[in-house]
């Protein structure tokens, strides 16, 4: 019966009320969610859902939460496509399928009680938010905490109201960009790569967690050895073509590994026995 249950919980989705929705920007909104059944969701940073808009169809996306959060989960949606137009359409209220969470995540154990350096391009910054928020609702059990955030626009720029709460915070050294500024922006201007000559690590204890752009991913990894730290060291959230989340239709398949199972956060020093990946090279 228990192993029935567990195959169920893989392949049929669960019922989940929407009970927040929150406009980010004029392409992103926030979504907060609840199992029906009264349930945690049991995820991991790192950890993607199957999330279904019944009679549209299913789509996957990272928990942006953090597993410290009680009650309910969030998940960060743009409007790109036929599942997420139908989820941009939806009020508090509406019911969802979810299935999951799947995948490794990010390696807890490793990182706990290291310099962390988080690395966010553009709508990366939505899952490696779940992780950010873990470090800090458990500050005690790391160390240093830096935050380089990049976006093209200021407009496109999530969860505006949390970056200035961690710019103020003085355990956290939070550092934020864009490509192309306007008339509003006094910050910094350039790629998000512009931003590493600003800090100073540790490169013993330092684990560098990068999320974006596949484009971003070679570039960030060479800044980061740079300075000093071991490719094993570099964690990567990779985004696939992922179908299933289960790892049985084969569409985030690199050179024999399932993104959706074996990922979707890799090393750097995985990453390159995967060039078919598209994101570091030799």
């Amino acid at each position: 019966m228990a192993t029935r249950l567990k195959e169920e919980s893989l392949y049929l989705p669960r019922l989940a009320e929407i009970v927040r929705v929150e406009k980010l920007t004029e392409t992103e909104k926030l979504f907060e969610v609840r199992l029906k059944d009264g349930s945690e969701l049991g995820h991991k940073p790192g950890q993607f859902v199957m999330v279904s808009v019944f009679g549209v169809g299913e789509a996957p996306f990272s928990v942006c939460s953090s597993p410290t959060k009680k009650g309910s989960f969030e998940l960060c949606i743009r409007a790109v496509g036929n599942v997420t137009n139908a989820l941009h359409r939806l009020e508090p209220g509406a019911v969802i399928g979810i299935r999951g969470p799947f995948g490794n995540g990010f390696p807890l154990d490793v990182l706990r009680g290291k310099d962390i350096l988080f690395v966010a391009g553009g709508l990366g910054l939505a899952p490696l938010r779940s992780l950010i928020n873990y470090a800090l609702d458990r500050r005690e059990e790391f160390g240093r905490l830096i935050i380089l955030y990049g976006c093209k626009t200021p407009s496109e720029l999530l969860f505006r109201d949390e970056l200035a709460r961690w710019e103020k915070r003085d355990d956290v050294n939070f550092l934020v960009t864009v490509d192309r500024p306007d008339d509003s922006w006094d910050r910094h201007v350039g790629v998000i790569t512009t931003l590493f000559p600003k800090i100073t690590i540790d490169p013993e204890r330092t684990m560098a967690v990068v999320v974006g752009p596949p484009v971003m991913y070679r570039f960030v990894a060479l800044e980061c050895i740079q300075k000093g730290i071991p490719e094993s060291h570099i964690f990567m959230s990779l985004e696939r073509h992922m179908k299933c989340g289960v790892g049985k239709c084969g569409h985030c398949q690199i050179n024999g590994k399932y993104v959706c199972q074996d990922g979707p956060v890799f090393t750097l020093s995985q990453l390159r026995l995967l060039p078919e990946g598209g994101v570091v090279r030799q």
